[in-house]
């Protein structure tokens, strides 16, 4: 590893918790140079919801590459694009009568937020945007202006402005009649307070600690943005492309979000993709190439991201990752203790659960246990504290039994 630390930035910090050096992957395991093999329930924080070198892809990326298919084109038309967003609108968007515009951005989530955001504004001619707390949405600065994370703000160097926090559903002061109360201020013209461009929230704060908002809070949050002439902007970044069961994170709860943020597990095979559904009204505020970029949408991503549909244009492996998550989620719940400290809770929706132990010490250290036993997890919440299992949904049922048994031992082992 000394390369790395001659050479890389000091800002690297998922390898300073997972110390070694991998060398090959498939599906759910992981194996370093040593020849040590390593159960993957972290999954590139649900990039590779499809598991590490998936075949499928992998064939069909292989035979694009070798077939002289356009890798790169700007936003060009190309057959692999073609391919993808017919894909992407018979398997998702007509069986859920979805007319959204697919608009292809940067690479990652923040840039999918950083669009959207800028709609918004376009759109409602408004500045401030409703976020909550222990939200994350990326990194560059309008994304994270709204992010909770004080860790992550502290690094921007300038002002992050123009977003008004609320909490979140299960947080203090959060519910839904904190929804309506501020409604009702909100219609009042002596509150002081300025209407939103739009409200941004994930139905399931992945990286925030897990928390899964409810079908009726969801629908407190919609009419505050609607009901104030805002755009309602979901990021399902990490909680969609089927890690819950079903495509969305919301779906089957009667919403309708104006934008949604898609990346990570929408590229298929691990390669770099990101975009937005837009309303078709609102997508027509943009004017042609107006916000654009290098790498909106590529070959290779389209490729694997068409191939992804597969797995998703009929109910059984939905139902699969459902059966899974069932059984992680019933593990999980054995390991609370009977007198369990406060805090100490599961939380989670299908393959994304979380196990919060209340001590962001406690879970390091039984997240460095599971490496050392062979078992990738990753800590996120307030100060680390929830333990979040997030394996590949392709996860064979030996290594999911194999790592919640190392996880459980661990788990044993640091928290009493």
């Amino acid at each position: 590893m000394k390369v790395f630390e001659t050479w890389e930035s000091e800002i690297r910090g998922y390898c300073r918790k997972y110390p070694t050096v991998f060398a090959t992957a498939s599906n759910a395991r992981q194996t370093d140079e040593n020849g040590k093999s390593y159960i993957d329930f972290f999954a590139g924080a649900g990039v590779l919801n499809f598991g590490h070198n998936n075949d499928r892809m992998k064939r069909a990326m292989i035979e694009f590459l070798e077939s002289d298919g356009v890798a790169h084109s700007l936003d060009m038309f190309t057959t692999t694009k073609r391919r993808f967003i017919q894909r992407f609108a018979e398997t998702v968007l007509v069986p859920r009568k979805m007319n959204h515009k697919m608009q292809f951005v940067g690479p990652t989530g923040t840039n999918a937020v950083e669009a959207a955001l800028k709609l918004a504004r376009r759109v409602t001619g408004r500045h401030v945007i409703y976020a909550f707390s222990h939200g994350f949405h990326g990194m560059t600065l309008g994304a994270l202006a709204c992010t909770a994370n004080a860790y992550f703000r502290g690094a921007a160097g300038v002002p992050l402005e123009y977003v008004h926090r609320l909490p979140f559903e299960n947080e203090p002061g959060g519910g839904i009649d904190q929804i309506r109360e501020l409604q009702c201020a909100l219609a009042d013209a002596s509150s002081g307070l300025e209407k939103p461009a739009a409200v941004i929230v994930e139905p399931i704060q992945a990286e925030g600690g897990v928390n899964v908002a409810s079908r009726e809070w969801l629908h407190a949050v919609e009419a505050l943005a609607h009901d104030n002439g805002a755009l309602l902007i979901f990021d399902d970044i990490q909680a969609g492309c089927g890690r819950t069961g079903t495509y969305f994170s919301f779906d089957g709860m009667d919403l309708a979000p104006d934008i949604i943020c898609l990346a990570k597990g929408v590229g298929g095979y691990g390669t770099a993709m990101a975009m937005n559904l837009v309303n078709p009204e609102h997508d027509g505020h943009w004017k042609p190439g107006e916000h654009t970029g290098t790498f909106r949408g590529q070959g290779l991503s389209f490729v694997a991201g068409a191939e992804a549909m597969s797995y998703i244009e009929d109910d059984s492996f939905m139902n699969d990752v459902k059966r899974k998550g069932a059984v992680m989620a019933d593990r999980l719940k054995s390991l609370v203790p009977k007198n369990a400290a406060p805090g100490i809770a599961v939380r989670g929706k299908g393959m994304l659960q979380g196990l919060d132990v209340a001590d962001g010490s406690i879970a390091g250290a039984i997240a460095a246990d599971c490496f050392d036993n062979g078992l990738l997890i990753g800590p996120c919440g307030t100060e680390g504290r929830v333990l979040k299992l997030i394996p590949p949904l392709t996860i064979p049922d030996a290594d999911l039994a194999e790592g919640l048994d190392i996880f459980a031992a661990a788990v044993r082992r640091h928290l009493n």
